[in-house]
């Protein structure tokens, strides 16, 4: 199993500035290729390869006067980068025949200098990690990183990525043993919403934190102090720094309150079944920015990879499932009721129900039977997986070859 472990990393103003030249050239070497194989497409030539890629854009790009400062970062950088733009485009393709699950991947698009996230892939031959706590990174120098945790076995990539903040981290990616813990004698089925967050098929209730909500007040005095700034400007350029950085505070908090709620329900439940939300669908109606704001994928995309490291057993109910129109005492369907009803009175056996507490017994309910039906992942009696879920992951991940295997997509960690 791979999982990728994040730390804030401090470069001091030579190690930024060579950061920053190393997103530039990856940037400029990803343009190049892409552009490349978008001319040759347009005049009806045939798809460039990676080798001519890397021969023209790389090699021999370097002996020229107008890309001679590509040779000033490492060349591992430059590798990546092409990489990347191959796994971009396999990725595409994939999609379009129908070998990709998921929504459809577009085409690779130019990268931006503006853009509001840059990031260099490295492989073990181009980083290491010091003694002195400190990790060396070839043509940038050893980079003061914040250990917030070990690191559980040596690491197989580097991945240096700059937010739009400002700030720096580096993102190992590790390979481990799944971490099974003991087993847990209950399950529960979880209904999402907006009043409260989650709503587990026992009556706990997680209430919803609304970050974005409770930082709206400074960030509309920063966002108005942003559009009066005279745009090419530094005080714009230190007013748009302001607006990202209390950002990245709430993402920051809402990504900690997910890690913990999902760890908690994890630990305490052998069996966990979530009802499948279309998330996409919800974020162009008038609760847009309430649905954001809740951050329901992520939340259920913790569930899902920490259930597969824990060995404890996940499953989604399909979306078109009434769980809110169900007697989870009866099975009486009492038909669909608007938002504003949060509590109903069964027609057939009159039992009075609260909305989110129903919701979530029936997706227990379905949850049990899809797992009964073995649609999901579960255990045999003798605690062998008989089906492995696929391990969610933000991002593709190169890396360096271990044991013979190649690295693959980690999962995000902090």
């Amino acid at each position: 199993m791979q999982l990728r472990y994040n730390y804030r990393a401090y470069p001091d103003t030579a190690q930024r500035g060579a950061l920053a030249r190393a997103f530039g050239c990856a940037r400029v070497v990803w343009n190049d290729c892409l552009r490349d194989r978008k001319e040759a497409h347009a005049a009806g030539l045939p798809y460039v390869t990676s080798a001519e890629l890397s021969r023209l854009r790389i090699t021999q790009a370097k002996r020229t006067t107008e890309r001679a400062w590509l040779a000033d970062v490492s060349a591992v950088v430059l590798q990546q980068s092409l990489r990347d733009l191959d796994t971009a485009y396999k990725n595409f393709f994939d999609s379009i025949k129908g070998r990709r699950q998921g929504r459809k991947a577009g085409p690779p698009r130019y990268k931006s200098k503006k853009d509001t996230r840059q990031s260099i892939r490295l492989t073990t031959n181009a980083f290491s990690l010091q003694e002195n706590g400190t990790v060396y990174v070839a043509k940038v120098g050893n980079l003061k990183v914040k250990w917030s945790r070990r690191l559980p076995a040596a690491p197989t990539s580097l991945t240096v990525t700059q937010d739009s903040a400002g700030r720096y981290f580096l993102s190992f990616v590790v390979d481990t043993e799944p971490d099974l813990l003991p087993e847990a004698g209950t399950d529960t089925g979880i209904d999402l919403g907006l009043s409260a967050f989650a709503v587990l098929s026992d009556g706990h209730k997680i209430n919803s934190p609304r970050f974005l909500r409770r930082a709206e007040k400074k960030l509309k005095r920063l966002q108005r102090e942003l559009s009066r700034k005279a745009k090419g400007s530094k005080n714009r350029a230190k007013a748009r720094s302001k607006v990202a950085r209390r950002h990245a505070k709430v993402a920051d908090r809402r990504r900690d309150f997910h890690h913990k709620a999902s760890t908690q329900i994890i630990r305490d439940n052998q069996a966990v079944y979530v009802e499948d939300l279309a998330v996409s669908g919800l974020g162009r109606t008038r609760l847009a920015k309430s649905v954001h704001d809740a951050g329901w994928s992520v939340f259920v995309g913790m569930l899902q990879y920490k259930a597969a490291r824990h060995g404890r057993t996940f499953a989604r109910v399909g979306r078109a499932f009434p769980s809110s129109q169900l007697c989870s005492a009866c099975g009486f369907r009492d038909g669909p009721k608007p938002l504003h009803v949060r509590e109903w009175t069964c027609g057939a056996c009159g039992t009075v129900h609260d909305r989110d507490h129903n919701a979530a017994r029936n997706v227990l309910v379905e949850g049990r039977r899809i797992v009964a039906a073995g649609r999901a992942e579960t255990q045999n009696a003798c605690g062998a997986p008989v089906r492995r879920a696929h391990m969610p992951a933000q991002r593709g991940e190169a890396g360096s070859p271990r044991k013979g295997r190649t690295a693959q997509a980690g999962i995000p960690g902090l």
